[in-house]
């Protein structure tokens, strides 16, 4: 019997994505946050790298992978809320419907930070939405990583990556992942690779996936190079942007998923995880 994977192929995953090789057995297709976690739920694909927020939700439902995440401590610089006042005044925010899991994290930091403005759904580039009345536009993924550079860039030989501003021409870039990390101290973790409790991967697509991450991290210059190419970005961006992330789903980014949790869904069901790598199944481990 086929088992079916869908992979939210951004540029963040390209590190274990690029270099996977599927086994037999197993196929995959391919779509943004929503869709994926849409078709993991209903049972069109088996396993996903999906929303964080979406198995918090569901985690009478979900198991995640032990040691897979989409994970940051600190910056992101491709989750952003491009805004023209300062935050406190911001009045009407334009959010994509392409992402649950930035829009989650988006009202955790408003209502910890004691902030109530609209929210309203609007799919197009910040600037645009910005000269449509918006005060506020939240962006993910790849084109909120053009659109960051286009404030902060350019990029110099002498200059950092965290050294570039966040705001240029009367617009500010707030990184979400930032103002997690200074609201908390803890990595943000925004995607794990889950599946139904009852349908577990097969252990040989585990060990394709495990194989394929040490691989593009071991590449990361290659991979870099492939997809600044495809984003028309300099590669230094590209490549920290990458080597940013935390893929293994470690002690800390359990600790920082388990806070988001309890602020986002409170009362949700125990988070699950899979067995480690040499450890034996049927042992769910709690964040």
């Amino acid at each position: 019997m086929t088992y079916r994977a869908g992979w939210i192929h951004y540029t963040n995953v390209a590190p274990i994505l690029d270099p996977l090789r599927l086994p037999p057995g197993v196929t995959a297709i391919t779509g943004v946050p929503t869709e994926m976690n849409a078709a993991l739920l209903s049972g069109r694909v088996d396993i996903a790298n999906i929303s964080a927020v979406e198995f918090i939700r569901n985690a009478d439902r979900l198991e995640a992978l032990p040691d897979f995440s989409v994970a940051v401590l600190g910056a992101v610089y491709s989750v952003n809320l491009f805004h023209t006042r300062p935050l406190e005044h911001v009045r009407r925010i334009a959010l994509t419907a392409q992402s649950a899991m930035s829009v989650a994290l988006l009202e955790v930091l408003l209502r910890e930070r004691g902030l109530s403005p609209a929210l309203e759904r609007a799919e197009g580039e910040a600037e645009e939405l910005l000269a449509s009345g918006y005060d506020g536009v939240l962006r993910i993924g790849d084109s909120a990583l053009r659109e960051w550079y286009g404030v902060a860039g350019p990029l110099t030989p002498e200059r950092s990556m965290t050294a570039l501003p966040n705001t240029a021409r009367g617009v500010t870039v707030t990184d979400l992942a930032q103002e997690w990390f200074a609201l908390t101290g803890h990595p943000f973790v925004f995607a794990v690779w889950a599946y139904r409790k009852e349908n577990p991967p097969p252990p040989a697509l585990l060990q394709a996936m495990r194989e394929a991450r040490r691989y593009g991290l071991g590449h990361l210059a290659e991979v870099s190079a492939r997809h600044a190419l495809k984003l028309g970005l300099p590669e230094r961006v590209v490549q920290h942007y990458l080597w940013n992330f935390r893929y293994h789903l470690e002690a800390p980014d359990r600790l920082g998923l388990a806070e988001f949790a309890a602020l986002a869904e409170p009362g949700h069901a125990p988070l699950s995880f899979g067995p480690r790598p040499g450890e034996p199944s049927g042992l769910a481990a709690q964040p």
